[in-house]
C-alpha cells in the first residue's frame, strides 16, 4: 500500500512536534511504502537536516511556509474576475458571525481549481482586491462584531497571514497525491491541505491524525495580552483583536471542512476527540488512537520499583508559564513544613528563560540554602537540572531519581510526561486538566488546578504511605504497557490503513465500473506465491523493483483516468522513481505553472 504523509513542521525534519510518533508509525510498517510531503515552518529548522530515513520511504517532498512564494505569474482579465468571485465568497464565511460553512468552502475551492489551472496565488492574494474584499467583508451586514471596527493595518496584516496560511493551495502535491491508497495528514489545520484537494478532485480517502488539536493550539498562542489593543507588542507579538478574530474564524472554517470532509478522524485523546465533536465532525468518523512511546526505554526503572529516593518528589517538562511551576514551589512549601527531609528535582526538557529565572528567584526565597553544620556548603531542597546531565543522562534516569513524580499543569493536551511516569512505574500527583484523567484512569492522585494546598495534601499522602505509592505505580505501569506503547499504535494505524482501502477508490459521476482491477490495490507483493522469500524481490536492487508494492499502484495510476482535471499530466511520472537515488519530476503542464520557490526540494530520500 502507498500511504502519502503530511506533516507541517515535524517529520523528517530533525526537531519539530510530531516527529517521533511520525518515525515510529513509519519504521512500524515497512511492508507499505510512504511518500513524505512535508511543511516547513522555518529557515533554522531547514538547516538542523532530517533523519535517516527508512528504505521504504520512497519519495520526500518539501515546501518552506516561512518564505515568499512569489512566482512572478499574473492573471488576465477573466482570471482575476474569477479569483475576486471566490475569495469573496472565502472572506464572507470568515466574517459571518453565523453558521455559513458553504461560503468558505465554496471560496476554498474554488481557489484551488484556479491556483492549479493557472499557478500560484501569491499576486493575486496580497493585491488590492484582496484587501478590499476583506475590508467589505468585515463591512457588510452580519459580520462578527470583533471585526466590524477593522482598520486598515488589520486588515493588510490578514492577507499577509491568508497568504501564507493558503501557500498549499498553490503546489501540486494533490496531483501526486491521486496516485496513493491513503492520504494521512499527521495533523490538521494547513498540513491536511494538500489531502483535502485530493479528496475532492481525485477521491483519494483523507485520515487526518490530531494528537494536538490545531484550531486550540492557535487559541492558546494567539491568546490576548495587554499589548495586542495598541499595537504596541512589536514583531512576534500577538495579534491585535481584529487580526486575531479574523483569524481565528479562518481556522474555525477550516478545521470544519477537514472534519466533514475526512473519512476518518484519530484524535489522541478524549479530550481532543470533544474539540473535534464540537467543529462538527460525527462520531461513526471518530477513533481514538493513544499515542505510542517506545516503553524498552523505561524497562529499567519500570521492572525495579524500589530505586529512587523515596523523599524525593520529581518533576519533568518544559519550563513555561503554563506549567504553573510558581503553584508547585508554594505547594512544595506546604510539604516541607510538614516533612522537613523532602527534596524537589525539576528536570527541564526546555525552557522559556525569563519563566525559568523567576522560578528560580522564587526557590531561593522560599527555601534558603541548609547547611548540616558551621562548615559545610548549603543547599537548597530544589534543584533545576537538564535532563541528559551527569545524575540525568536520560529521561528515565529523571522520573527514577524519586518515587512520586508531580504534573502541575494548567493548560496540558496529552501528558506524554506523565505517560512515561506511568511507564516508569511512578505514582503520580497530577492537576485535573486536558487528558490527564484519561491517562491516569485512576492509578495517581488529581487535584484541582491552581491549587498548591491540595497539590500539597495529595503529594504529602503519597510520602507517607510508600506502600500506596508502589502499588499506584505498578498499576499505572500496567496501563500504560497495554495503551501506551508504539506496538498499540502501529497495529491500530495498520487496521485503519487497511480498512480505508477496501473502501474502494471514489469514483467520478461517468466512470466506468470495475475499470480498475481489485488485484492491483492488494498491500504487498501480490504476483508472488504466499511461500517466496519476500527478501528475493529485493535482492537485486533497483532491478527488481517492478515486484515491489508500488508496481500495482503505478501501473493502475498509469492507466486510470483523470477526473476533473484541467491540463493534461505525464502518466506514471510520480511513480517513476528508483530507491536512494536523485530523480528528475516530469510534471504536466498543471505542475509547471507552479512556482519554483514553492517545492524547494524534490530528491528521492536517501538512507
Amino acid at each position: 500500500m502507498r500511504i502519502g504523509l503530511l506533516t507541517e513542521g515535524g517529520y523528517p525534519y530533525a526537531t519539530g512536534e510530531a516527529r517521533l510518533w511520525c518515525d515510529r508509525l513509519v519504521r512500524g510498517l515497512p511492508q507499505h511504502e510512504f511518500e513524505l510531503y512535508a511543511l516547513s515552518r522555518s529557515a533554522e529548522q531547514e538547516e538542523r537536516g532530517r533523519v535517516v530515513l527508512p528504505e521504504h520511504v520512497t519519495r520526500v517532498w518539501t515546501a518552506p511556509l516561512w518564505a515568499p512564494a512569489d512566482d512572478g505569474r499574473t492573471y488576465s482579465r477573466r482570471e482575476r474576475r474569477r479569483f475576486a468571485d471566490s475569495f469573496k465568497d472565502l472572506v464572507r464565511g470568515i466574517c459571518a458571525g453565523g453558521p455559513e460553512p458553504e461560503p468558505f468552502a465554496a471560496g476554498l475551492y474554488g481557489l484551488a481549481e484556479l491556483a492549479r489551472e493557472q499557478g500560484g496565488l501569491y499576486a493575486a492574494l496580497r493585491s488590492e482586491t484582496a484587501v478590499r474584499a476583506v475590508e467589505a467583508g468585515c463591512r457588510a451586514p452580519g459580520a462578527r462584531r470583533s471585526v466590524q471596527r477593522a482598520q486598515v493595518a488589520d486588515l493588510l496584516d490578514f492577507v499577509d497571514e491568508l497568504e501564507r496560511l493558503l501557500r498549499p493551495l498553490s503546489l501540486d502535491w494533490y496531483e501526486d497525491l491521486r496516485e496513493v491508497d491513503v492520504c494521512h495528514a499527521a495533523a490538521g489545520g494547513i498540513a491536511a491541505l494538500p489531502g483535502l484537494l485530493a479528496k475532492r478532485f481525485f477521491g483519494v480517502p483523507l485520515l487526518v491524525t490530531e494528537y494536538g488539536v490545531q484550531l486550540r493550539a492557535h487559541y492558546l498562542e494567539h491568546a490576548a495580552d495587554p499589548s495586542a489593543a495598541t499595537g504596541t507588542g512589536g514583531r512576534g507579538a500577538t495579534p491585535r483583536p481584529a487580526v486575531r478574530a479574523l483569524l481565528a474564524a479562518f481556522h474555525m472554517r477550516l478545521a470544519s471542512e477537514i472534519y466533514a470532509e475526512a473519512d476518518l478522524l484519530t484524535p489522541g485523546n478524549a479530550h481532543a476527540r470533544r474539540w473535534q465533536e464540537r467543529c462538527g465532525a460525527t462520531r461513526d468518523r471518530l477513533r481514538t488512537v493513544y499515542p505510542g512511546m517506545e516503553a524498552d526505554r523505561f524497562a529499567t526503572v519500570g521492572e525495579d520499583p524500589g530505586c529512587g529516593d523515596p523523599d524525593t518528589l520529581v518533576w519533568v517538562g518544559r519550563i513555561e508559564p503554563a506549567k504553573d511551576l510558581i503553584a508547585l514551589l508554594h505547594a512544595f512549601a506546604e510539604v516541607r513544613r510538614a516533612a522537613p527531609g523532602t527534596r524537589l528535582r525539576i528536570f527541564a526538557t526546555a525552557v522559556v528563560p525569563g519563566y525559568l529565572a523567576d522560578c528560580r528567584s522564587l526557590a531561593a526565597q522560599l527555601f534558603p540554602d541548609e547547611a548540616a553544620d558551621a562548615v559545610t556548603v548549603g543547599e537548597n531542597p530544589v534543584t533545576f537540572e537538564e535532563i541528559g546531565g551527569p545524575e540525568a543522562p536520560t529521561p528515565a534516569h529523571a522520573y527514577g531519581s524519586g518515587r512520586v513524580v508531580v504534573l502541575s499543569s494548567v493548560i496540558e493536551g496529552f501528558p506524554i510526561t506523565l505517560a512515561e511516569a506511568m511507564l516508569c512505574g511512578r505514582a503520580t500527583v497530577s492537576t485535573d486538566v486536558g487528558a490527564v484523567c484519561e491517562v491516569i484512569g485512576g492509578t495517581g492522585l488529581v487535584v484541582p488546578p491552581r491549587n498548591p494546598r491540595a497539590l500539597a495534601d495529595a503529594c504529602l499522602s503519597l510520602l507517607r504511605d510508600p506502600e500506596r505509592a508502589l502499588r499506584l505505580g505498578a498499576a499505572a505501569r500496567a496501563r500504560a504497557l497495554e495503551l501506551f506503547t508504539v506496538e498499540q499504535n502501529v497495529a491500530a494505524f495498520r487496521e485503519i490503513y487497511l480498512q480505508l482501502l477496501a473502501r474502494g477508490p471514489a469514483r467520478g459521476e461517468g466512470g466506468v465500473p470495475f475499470e480498475q482491477p481489485l488485484e492491483a490495490r492488494v498491500p504487498g507483493h501480490w504476483t508472488s506465491p504466499t511461500w517466496a522469500d519476500p527478501g528475493a524481490d529485493r535482492a537485486g536492487g533497483p532491478a527488481s523493483a517492478p515486484a515491489d508494492a508500488s508496481a500495482p499502484a503505478a501501473a493502475a495510476a498509469a492507466t486510470a483516468p483523470t477526473p476533473g482535471a484541467a491540463s493534461a499530466r505525464t502518466p506514471g511520472a510520480a511513480s517513476a522513481t528508483t530507491r536512494g537515488a536523485a530523480s528528475a519530476r516530469t510534471p504536466g503542464a498543471a505542475a509547471a505553472k507552479t512556482p519554483s520557490t514553492t517545492t524547494t526540494t524534490a530528491t528521492e530520500a536517501t538512507v
